[in-house]
């Protein structure tokens, strides 16, 4: 069973995959285009071009985890940016914290969730 924890690593890719891809190909795809070991961990969330289905790639230890979720009606909003005119290079992937990939995959825009830091200092009273 897939469970998304504050502690995991979520890296959104920028750019759109091709859907026809399994998990030997997306897994292709963390280590060529994102320079990431698919084997460490990390949760990827991919996205098709019309932007209407979204697949999400995780190792839990003993093999991958591929889920696929497509929209009905509508399309995934938000999606981190490429690479814009001012800038020549763009990260491959985006970092998500775990209630962003929640607001994302229910297809709202993770960045305008509110909520509290993931960590604040706690000041204590001497």
């Amino acid at each position: 069973m897939i469970q998304i924890t504050p502690q995991m690593r979520i890296l959104v890719a920028v750019e759109a995959a091709d859907f026809r891809k399994g998990i030997d190909g997306l897994a292709r795809i963390c280590k060529e285009a994102l320079k990431q070991d698919p084997f460490g961990g990390a949760v990827f969330v991919f996205r098709n071009r019309r932007a209407t289905a979204v697949k999400v790639l995780v190792y839990d230890g003993q093999g991958f985890w591929l889920c696929h979720k497509r929209l009905s009606r509508g399309r995934f909003r938000w999606w981190p940016a490429g690479k814009t005119p001012t800038s020549r290079t763009a990260p491959a992937a985006k970092t998500l914290e775990a209630h962003q990939l929640h607001v994302l995959l229910s297809a709202g825009d993770p960045d305008a969730a509110r909520v509290p830091p993931a960590w604040r200092r706690v000041n204590t009273v001497s």
